[in-house]
């Protein structure tokens, strides 16, 4: 989309970008009169000014990019408004924690991939991978990242616990034999268990309805956005 914009006065590119409400994190090269720039860029009246998101499928690696490549393996910091979200990113695989102190999660974003609905507080400097999360339902939410960040690849289902994100460990049945109902002990043998929580696991009659969620974000995610 192109349209004209007058300045106020003098700007960097990305206080303008910013103050037609695009947050710094969204952008992954900028170019002005054809030629990539940094964010502290000046913009002058005239100047031809492109702005565009991270790429998928065109490789940019001799340009100069104002994004940084996301963290490997991926991790994620969820404002407190996307805890079924983070549950949904846990179920997957993916180290998520919520955090609900705006300023502490904007320097998460140093080290996480931060996602909010908050357009403002992906503004913060701090903030540096990150992502406006436009979807309403959870379940949709889960396929737009997944989609965002190219992760179905990296999907590791059941691997955490959804109540605290540390990954579980196989358990031996006898050992927990205390914690699990007599008719789950007589037709189940394999149990997953929380170190840090000790929450149990085991492929209850829950099992298919979560597997299916998976599966679902994932074939939604490997689609092409409408």
């Amino acid at each position: 989309m192109r349209f004209a914009h007058r300045l106020a006065g003098p700007a960097s590119v990305k206080d303008t970008i910013e103050a037609l409400g695009v947050p710094h994190p969204e952008v992954d090269l900028i170019t002005i009169n054809g030629s990539p720039c940094p964010f502290n860029a000046r913009v002058h009246d005239g100047d031809r000014v492109a702005v565009y998101p991270a790429f998928q499928s065109i490789v940019i690696d001799s340009a100069q990019r104002v994004g940084v490549d996301r963290p490997r393996p991926a991790r994620f910091a969820l404002d407190v408004h996307l805890q079924a979200l983070a549950s949904r990113l846990r179920l997957a695989g993916f180290d998520s924690i919520v955090i609900e102190d705006d300023a502490r999660l904007a320097q998460e974003g140093r080290e996480r991939i931060v996602l909010t609905r908050d357009v403002a507080l992906l503004k913060r400097n701090a903030v540096r991978c990150a992502h406006w999360v436009r979807q309403i339902d959870p379940d949709a939410q889960l396929a737009e990242i997944l989609r965002r960040f190219d992760l179905t690849s990296e999907m590791e289902p059941f691997a955490r616990c959804l109540r605290c994100n540390t990954p579980v460990v196989p358990i031996e049945r006898d050992a927990v034999q205390a914690r699990v109902p007599p008719r789950t002990r007589a037709c189940v043998r394999e149990y997953h268990w929380c170190p840090r929580c000790e929450q149990v696991y085991w492929r209850g009659s829950h099992y298919p309805r979560l597997a299916e969620l998976v599966a679902r974000a994932r074939s939604r995610a490997d689609q092409r956005p409408d």
